[in-house]
C-alpha cells in the first residue's frame, strides 16, 4: 500500500472527514430534538471518538515519519488553542446566563464548570449527574460535555503512549496488534460492566467502558496512514473501496435510526458495531483511490463539519434554555426544532468567526507586545478594547453564581426527594400486597357498605363520592408507569389500596413488554391494568400494540395520556393513545392531557410532573374515570 508519490508526506486536508463530523453532529442534536424520528442520534458521538481517534494518530505518526521524534508540548499547545477557547466561552455564557435568567439551575454550576475546565467532568456525572436520557430531572446544559472530558483525556495521555510504543515495538504492525486487542477489550468491559453494575451512567460516561470507540480509529491510523495509500487502484478494487464505503454508510444511517440508548443491545453490540462501521467509512474516506471522500464532501457537510465542535458544544444550553421558556413546544414541534437548529448555527458561526479562528490565528509570540499596545492611551486597537467589558462582566456574574449555586434551592430537589421518598413507599406497600398474596386470580372482595372516618376524608381530598372511593379501594389494579406516575404513586396507592405498582424514572414504551412479561410470571397482573408511558419518548401505533398484546384481552387496560407540552412528541404520543382506545374494546384512555391543560400552578417547574396538587387531581381523574358509572 505504499504510495511512490514525492509528495507523500506532505499532509492533506480530506474534506470527507468533514462530512462524517457534520453526520455525527446532525444526528446528536436531531436526537436531542426530536427522539422520535432518530432515536439513535446519540451514537453520533461515538463517531466523533472514532473520527478523533484516526486523525490525531494519523498527524502524529506523519510528524514521526516527517521528523523521528513527536512535540508533545507543541501538540498540548495546538489542543489547548483549538478547544479551550470555545470550551470557557460556552461555560461563561452558559453560567451567566444560568445566574441571571434560570437560577432554578444554578445547583452545582460552580462544580459542572471546573470539573469541564479540568476535562475531568465525565467522572463527576458517573456519581453526581442524571442520566444521559432522563430529560425531566434538572436536565443539565452541560450534561452533554461528559464526551469532551474523555476525548481531552485521550489528548493527554495518547501522544506519550504512542510515543513509547514507537520507541518500543517499533513496528506498525505490532502496535496495530496491541491496540487492536486493548480495543476488544474495552468493547468486552463495557458489555461486563452493563451486566454487573446498575447504574448506566457508570458505562455510558466511563473513559474506559468507551475508549474503545477512540482506540480502533488509532488502531487503523496505524496501519491505514493518509499520506501513504496509493492514489490510483484497478477498478475493481476501487469499486471494492465504493461498495465497503455506501455499505457501512447505509450501517451507520441504520443504527442511527433505530438503536436506542436504553437498550441492552447498545451496550453488548451497538456501539460496537458503529464504532466498526465508523473504521470503515473513514478507511474508504481517506483513501485518494476510492469515492467515498468526493460522495462526502459538499459546501453544506463542509460548513457544518467545520463548525461541528461549537454545534455540538452550544446544543444542549440552547435547547435547554428555550424549552425552559417556551411551554407550547408540544403543539408546533417541528417549527420550534427548526427555531432552535437556527440559534445553534447562528451562535456557532459567531463562536467559529469571533472566538476559535481569531484564537487559532493569533500569535501568542506577540503576546507582551499586544497587552502593553491594548493599555495605551491611543492604542491601534481603538474602541474594540471595550468588548473586554462584556467579557470581564460575564465572568464576574458567573463567577458569583457558581460560588452561591450550591446553596440555591428549586423544586427540582424536591421533586427528586419526593419521587425518591415514594418509590421507597410504594415498595413497602408492595411487599405488604405480596404478603395478603394479592393475585390477579383472587376473587374481588364484597365492597364494604359504609365509609369509615378515614374512608370520608380520603374522598373528601380527592373529590370521590363513596361509591367510588368503596370500589377503589377493593379494585384489584396493576400499575406500570414512568416517573410521573412514580410522584403520584403513594396518593394512587392512599386511593386503591390494592394497586401494585411498578413506576421507574426515564421508562419508555419499548422496555414496558419485558416489564408486563416479567409481572405476568410473577403472578402480579391484576385483571385490571392502569399505565402511563410516553412521558420520556414517542410512540409509535407497533410500539403501544405490543404492550396492549403483552397485557392480553382479558385484562381491562387504562392508560393515562401524556401532558409534556415543553416536549414536540405530546401531539403524537396522545394520537397514537386514541386510536388504540378506538381499535380495543377493553382500551380506555384516561384523558389526564386536557384535564391538566393550562394548569400551570398544578406542576412543578418541569411543567410535566404534577406537584402536590396536581397528584391529587391525577389520582381523582383516574378513579372518576375508572369508576364513572358509581359517579
Amino acid at each position: 500500500m505504499q504510495n511512490e508519490n514525492p509528495n507523500q508526506s506532505k499532509r492533506r486536508y480530506i474534506t470527507g472527514l468533514d462530512g462524517i463530523r457534520a453526520i455525527a453532529v446532525f444526528a446528536v442534536i436531531i436526537y436531542h430534538l426530536l427522539p422520535f424520528s432518530i432515536k439513535g442520534g446519540y451514537l453520533g458521538v461515538s463517531i466523533f471518538f472514532t473520527v478523533s481517534g484516526y486523525l490525531i494518530t494519523d498527524l502524529l505518526m506523519q510528524e514521526w515519519g516527517r521528523s523521528g521524534h513527536i512535540d508533545i508540548v507543541g501538540f498540548y499547545y495546538r489542543r489547548m488553542r483549538r478547544l479551550y477557547p470555545a470550551l470557557f466561552a460556552m461555560v461563561i455564557g452558559t453560567g451567566t446566563y444560568i445566574t441571571l435568567f434560570q437560577q432554578t439551575l444554578l445547583k452545582n454550576l460552580g462544580v459542572s464548570i471546573w470539573t469541564n475546565l479540568l476535562y475531568v467532568y465525565n467522572w463527576w456525572e458517573i456519581t453526581h449527574g442524571q442520566s444521559y436520557f432522563d430529560r425531566f430531572q434538572g436536565e443539565s446544559p452541560f450534561t452533554h460535555l461528559w464526551s469532551l472530558s474523555i476525548e481531552a483525556q485521550y489528548y493527554l495521555v495518547w501522544p506519550l503512549l504512542l510515543l513509547l510504543l514507537l520507541r518500543g515495538l517499533k513496528k506498525r504492525a505490532k502496535i496495530f496488534c496491541l491496540l487492536f486487542a486493548i480495543s476488544i477489550a474495552s468493547s468486552i468491559w463495557m458489555t461486563i460492566v452493563y451486566h454487573h453494575v446498575n447504574n448506566i451512567n457508570r458505562i455510558y460516561y466511563g473513559t474506559d467502558t468507551r475508549m474503545f470507540s477512540i482506540l480502533f480509529g488509532v488502531s487503523l491510523a496505524i496501519i491505514w496512514p493518509s499520506n501513504k495509500l496509493k492514489h490510483h487502484l484497478s477498478n475493481g478494487l476501487k469499486q471494492l473501496l465504493n461498495v465497503i464505503g455506501i455499505a457501512s454508510m447505509v450501517g451507520i444511517i441504520w443504527l442511527l435510526f433505530t438503536l436506542s440508548g436504553q437498550a441492552a443491545a447498545t451496550y453488548n453490540w451497538g456501539m460496537l458495531v458503529i464504532t466498526l462501521l465508523t473504521v470503515l467509512l473513514i478507511a474508504t474516506c481517506v483513501h485518494p483511490g476510492a469515492s467515498i471522500n468526493h460522495l462526502l464532501t459538499n459546501p453544506v457537510f463542509r460548513w457544518m463539519g467545520t463548525r461541528s465542535y461549537g454545534i455540538y458544544l452550544y446544543q444542549f444550553p440552547v435547547m435547554i434554555f428555550y424549552e425552559m421558556r417556551v411551554m407550547s413546544i408540544g403543539q408546533a414541534p417541528f417549527l420550534n426544532a427548526l427555531i432552535e437548529i437556527a440559534i445553534i448555527l447562528i451562535i456557532s458561526e459567531i463562536s467559529y468567526r469571533y472566538v476559535e479562528l481569531p484564537i487559532r490565528r493569533f500569535d501568542f509570540k506577540r503576546l507582551k507586545i499586544n497587552i502593553i499596545e491594548f493599555f495605551k492611551l491611543k492604542s491601534r486597537f481603538g474602541f474594540k478594547r471595550l468588548l473586554l467589558i462584556p467579557v470581564i462582566l460575564m465572568m464576574i456574574v458567573c463567577g458569583y453564581g457558581s460560588v452561591h449555586g450550591n446553596a440555591s434551592s428549586d423544586d427540582t430537589n424536591a421533586l427528586k426527594q419526593d419521587i425518591t421518598n415514594n418509590q421507597k413507599e410504594v415498595q413497602r406497600n408492595n411487599h405488604k400486597l405480596l404478603k395478603k398474596k394479592i393475585r390477579k386470580n383472587i376473587a374481588k372482595p364484597t365492597k364494604p357498605s359504609k365509609m369509615t372516618t378515614a374512608d370520608r376524608k380520603i374522598a373528601k381530598k380527592y373529590n370521590l363520592n363513596a361509591n367510588q372511593l368503596l370500589a377503589a379501594k377493593q379494585y384489584p389494579v396493576t400499575v406500570v408507569g414512568d416517573s410521573v406516575m412514580a410522584d403520584a404513586s403513594t396518593d394512587l396507592q392512599l386511593v386503591f389500596p390494592n394497586a401494585y405498582i411498578s413506576a421507574q424514572v426515564g421508562r419508555q414504551i419499548w422496555q414496558t413488554p419485558a416489564v408486563i412479561d416479567q409481572l405476568k410470571n410473577d403472578n402480579l397482573l391484576a385483571p385490571n391494568v392502569l399505565l402511563n408511558l410516553g412521558t420520556n419518548s414517542p410512540m409509535n401505533p407497533g410500539q403501544l400494540n405490543q404492550v396492549i398484546n403483552a397485557i392480553g384481552p382479558n385484562h381491562q387496560i387504562y392508560w393515562v395520556n401524556v401532558h409534556v407540552p415543553t416536549r414536540y412528541w405530546e401531539e403524537q404520543v396522545n394520537r397514537v393513545i386514541a386510536g388504540a382506545g378506538k381499535k380495543y374494546p377493553n382500551f380506555h384512555v384516561i384523558d389526564w392531557y386536557a384535564t391538566s391543560k393550562n394548569k400551570n400552578n398544578w406542576f412543578w417547574n418541569d411543567h410535566v410532573h404534577p406537584n402536590p396538587t396536581g397528584n391529587v387531581h391525577y389520582v381523582s381523574l383516574i378513579a372518576k374515570t375508572i369508576f364513572y358509572k358509581s359517579a
